[in-house]
């Protein structure tokens, strides 16, 4: 693909990315902050975001590395608060299977907030969809390591007290899921998710809901997938 087409698909992606800017950006210089006031030097902050790039997980790195080396406890931690991305990577097969080389680092920048965009965005037509969904993965990361770094640079200039700050992280989702809620036809996927969780929530605790969440969203969309399909082609037949 030539230069101009990679530009147009630059240019496509980056509006979808904004809501995500916002919130990198301040959360990412808050963990910036917050592993310089830690003891880290500047550039740390920086060189993690760029390798792990794990959002919440970022946080509890810090702890992580202040306490006793313990390999298995880390790798615990991590498959619990991370463990659902193993279902965006379920959802997102199909989308990626014709990314070719751009697909590792495509699944390495999957985020919750890049999954929700690369998920729901389409691109203008004549723009390549997987360039425009690399360009959405690394506009996103971007975001996330210049918060990371300029953090980094002025934690040592500043007080600042991150505690509670990775709740912009649900703020941002929320965000996007209204956003993705007004350019929606139908609400159907939108209202099962939302009921699925409610039920997990009130099943399970705050520490261990989201992984049968996760199970019983896509459960419940397989099931339901052909029923709903069929409501949808019939409102669009009505609609036209």
């Amino acid at each position: 693909m030539d230069k101009g087409a990679r530009a147009a698909a630059l240019r496509a992606a980056f509006p979808h990315t904004v809501p995500v800017m916002t919130g990198y950006l301040f959360l990412g210089t808050a963990y910036g902050i917050f592993m310089k006031t830690s003891g880290f030097p500047w550039w740390f902050p920086m060189l993690t975001s760029i390798t792990v790039f794990a959002g919440a997980m970022e946080f509890v790195t810090v702890n992580l590395l202040l306490q006793a080396f313990n390999p298995l406890n880390a790798l615990a931690l991590t498959l619990m608060v991370n463990a659902r991305h193993l279902f965006y990577g379920l959802a997102m097969l199909e989308r990626y299977r014709e990314a070719g080389r751009k697909k590792l680092y495509m699944i390495f920048g999957l985020t919750d907030e890049t999954f929700s965009v690369n998920l729901t965005a389409e691109p203008p037509a004549g723009v390549d969809r997987q360039w425009f969904m690399f360009f959405i993965t690394l506009l996103d990361h971007s975001y996330w390591v210049t918060g990371a770094t300029l953090g980094g640079i002025f934690g040592s200039l500043i007080q600042f007290n991150a505690r509670g700050l990775d709740f912009m992280m649900t703020a941002l989702l929320l965000v996007i899921f209204l956003n993705n809620w007004m350019h929606e036809k139908h609400h159907w996927s939108s209202l099962i998710g939302l009921t699925v969780t409610v039920a997990a929530r009130l099943l399970f605790s705050a520490a261990t809901f989201v992984i049968p969440a996760m199970i019983g969203i896509i459960g419940a969309l397989t099931l339901l997938r052909a029923p709903l399909q069929r409501i949808s082609d019939e409102r669009t037949g009505g609609a036209s």
